[in-house]
C-alpha cells in the first residue's frame, strides 16, 4: 500500500519507456525551435505512443502557469515576460515539417496579461492555419476568466475543435484546481463556444480517482452534455508529485468502460474512457478527424 491506503499502481497503469525515431525527431524539433509540450510539461504517461507515432500537443506562451491548481504538474508562478512574438511562426513551421493531420494546442494560464493570452493564442492558430491549411487544429483553452472577448477572439481564428477542460466534478473544483477556476465558470465557457458557432463541435475532460462519487461523475457528464459539449474524455489521475493530491483510487478498467457507454447514451458523438486516456488522446484523434471531414463534406453537398 502507498499514499493514503491506495494500492500499488496497478498493471494497467503500467507504459512503455519513450523511445524511437519519431519520438527522436520530435524530441529535437522542439528543442531546436523552443517549444514547449503538455506531453513533457505534465508528464503526460502517453508521450511515447504519442510521440512515437509523430503526434505532439504543443504548449503557447512558456512553461510558468499563473495558476497553482493541485493536480498540474505544469510549473506555476509569475512570468516576468511576454509571450516569445515568434512563437506562432514557429510552431506554424513546426507543424508545416511535421505534416500532420491533426493537432492539439494548449496553454498555459496567463492571468498576468490582460486577455489572458487569448490574442497570442489567436495569433498562433492562424498561423498554423495559413501553413497548414488541411490541419485539423483542436484548441484546449484556458477560461480567460470567463472573458467573452477573448473566448471570441480565439473562435474567431478558426480552430477546427474548441477544448476548455472541466477537470473534476463540481464538489471538487475548490480542492482540486486553483480558486480561480469554478465549475460554473467552466460551463459557461463551454455554452458560450458553443453558443458562437453551433457547427464546430466542442470538448471537455475530467479525471477520475480524486474521490468523486460515481454518482457526480454521471451529472458532472450530463451538465456537460447539456452545454452542448459533443466530445468527453474521462481519464485516470496520476499524482506529479508528493507535492500535489494524492490518489484517492484507482478506477478500474471496467468501470471507464461502462462510463463510456453511459457517456453514449447521453448523447455524445464520442467518448474515450480510461486509465490512459488524456484530454489529447491520440487514440480518439482518427475519429474526431473522421467526423469533421464527414461534416465538411455534408456542407459542400
Amino acid at each position: 500500500m502507498n499514499q493514503a491506503g491506495v494500492a500499488r499502481k496497478p498493471s494497467w497503469l503500467k507504459v512503455q519507456a519513450p523511445g524511437g525515431p519519431n519520438y527522436t525527431r520530435l524530441k529535437g524539433l522542439v528543442r531546436t525551435l523552443n517549444l514547449h509540450t503538455v506531453c513533457e510539461e505534465a508528464q503526460c504517461p502517453n508521450m511515447g505512443e504519442c510521440w512515437g507515432g509523430g503526434t505532439l500537443t504543443l504548449m503557447l506562451m512558456g512553461e510558468l502557469c499563473t495558476r497553482g491548481c493541485r493536480f498540474c504538474a505544469v510549473k506555476a508562478g509569475r512570468p516576468t515576460l511576454p509571450p516569445d512574438p515568434n512563437e506562432p511562426a514557429n510552431v506554424a513551421k513546426t507543424l508545416a515539417e511535421l505534416g500532420l493531420e491533426y493537432v492539439v494546442l494548449t496553454s498555459v494560464d496567463r492571468d498576468d496579461l490582460p486577455d489572458g493570452g487569448a490574442g497570442h493564442f489567436a495569433a498562433t492558430v492562424r498561423a498554423v492555419k495559413a501553413a497548414c491549411p488541411d490541419l485539423l487544429v483542436e484548441t484546449l483553452i484556458p477560461d480567460f476568466q470567463g472573458d467573452e472577448a477573448a473566448l471570441r477572439a480565439v473562435s474567431d481564428a478558426g480552430p477546427d475543435v474548441l477544448a476548455h477542460n472541466v477537470e473534476t466534478v463540481e464538489r471538487l473544483q475548490g480542492h482540486v484546481r486553483d480558486h480561480r477556476a469554478t465549475w460554473a465558470q467552466s460551463i459557461r465557457v463551454l455554452r458560450f463556444l458553443r453558443d458562437l458557432r453551433p457547427e464546430r463541435p466542442t470538448k471537455t475532460s475530467i479525471m477520475l480517482g480524486l474521490g468523486e462519487t460515481d454518482e457526480e461523475v454521471l451529472t458532472a457528464m450530463r451538465e456537460v452534455r447539456e452545454a452542448g459539449v459533443e466530445f468527453l474524455t474521462l481519464g485516470q489521475y496520476l499524482r506529479p508529485s508528493t507535492w500535489h493530491l494524492e490518489v484517492h483510487e484507482f478506477v478500474t478498467p471496467e468501470r471507464f468502460k461502462g462510463l463510456e457507454r453511459q457517456g453514449r447514451e447521453m448523447g455524445f458523438r464520442y467518448v474515450a474512457a480510461g486509465p490512459l486516456v488524456r484530454s489529447s488522446y491520440r487514440a480518439g484523434e482518427f475519429y474526431i478527424k473522421t467526423l469533421l471531414r464527414e461534416r465538411a463534406g455534408e456542407l459542400h453537398e
